[in-house]
């Protein structure tokens, strides 16, 4: 005779619905925030796009433009000049940048008495407001500061500030001081997944320090010096502050960059809509730059 046999609840279904639950919970504690993330984030790129199409004034009525912006922003000299002083800042402070750090994360590598302290001295001026560098800075290359003195002692031109030739590299000198800790940090903590052995191998074989680092430890690094190159060509590119306060886009706009054109545009003659094309082309050049460095880079690794 057969037997009649009752299935009970499925366990597997259960720890399904159970996870359901979970990630809604989850999401619902999350979502206020992710909201506010997105409106805050998103909303105001979205908001740039569109107004590049418009004329507009703070108080005033928006005028449909179409692409008069942009035909306009190809004919300025002004968007040019400041596109050469941006493309030009960042070839000669991402390389500093990415040296110093590289350079700083391999005499902070080795366990030492005090080596913590060091990375945080190094670090430290990662988390210095760049306003309060840039016044310091000033006082630094100013005629009366130490570094017009130093330069007088060594025979080289005495006021960088002044100079249009030599502007940049001072302004990069700020950007270097106040970005190599944050570099650092992450090319430091790439260096210690370097296997040892590959390193003690190399030792054996009879490489010295510089063909360990440039065979063993530098191919091994890419993935970090991309990344760093990606980030301080993007910080590069909105350089404003510190050119700000250490010149004001001169002298005779030789530290004229593209962040500072657009603050000008915006909120010095209040044409929000060319402001706002200057920033879309902005956006543009630094995506397609970084998408060359992907290139450059290359490999799997990244």
């Amino acid at each position: 005779m057969a037997t009649l046999e009752i299935a009970g609840p499925d366990p597997g279904r259960a720890r399904r619905a159970r996870r359901r639950k979970d990630a809604l919970i989850g999401l619902a504690f999350v979502l206020p925030c992710l909201l506010l993330f997105l409106a805050f984030r998103f909303g105001p790129a979205i908001a740039g796009i569109l107004l590049s199409f418009f004329d507009y004034t703070i108080g005033g009525g928006a005028t449909w433009r179409g692409l008069d912006h942009y035909e306009r922003l190809v004919d300025d000299p002004a968007f040019w000049a400041a596109l050469r002083v941006t493309i030009v800042y960042t070839l000669i402070s991402v390389p500093l940048s990415m040296v110093a750090a590289t350079g700083m994360a391999l005499l902070t590598r080795r366990a030492f008495r005090g080596v913590r302290f060091f990375r945080s001295v190094f670090f430290l001026p990662s988390v210095t407001s760049i306003v309060l560098a840039g016044v310091v800075f000033g006082w630094i290359f100013s005629p009366q500061g130490p570094w017009p003195m130093l330069m007088g002692w060594l025979g080289l031109p005495r006021d960088w500030l002044a100079s249009t030739a030599l502007v940049l590299p001072a302004v990069a000198v700020l950007a270097v001081w106040g970005r190599y800790g944050f570099d650092m940090l992450i090319i430091l903590a790439r260096m210690h997944d370097v296997p040892k052995e590959t390193e003690e191998a190399a030792v054996v074989d009879g490489a010295g320090p510089w063909q360990r680092f440039w065979r063993v430890t530098l191919p091994q690094l890419r993935p970090a010096l991309f990344f760093v190159a990606v980030l301080d060509t993007i910080n590069s590119f909105q350089v404003f502050d510190s050119v700000y306060v250490l010149t004001g886009g001169g002298p005779g706009r030789g530290s004229y960059s593209l962040v500072y054109m657009l603050y000008d545009q915006g909120f010095t003659y209040f044409d929000l809509g060319y402001a706002s094309a200057v920033g879309v082309a902005l956006f543009v050049l630094t995506l397609v730059i970084a998408l060359v460095q992907r290139l450059i880079f290359g490999g799997k690794n990244t």
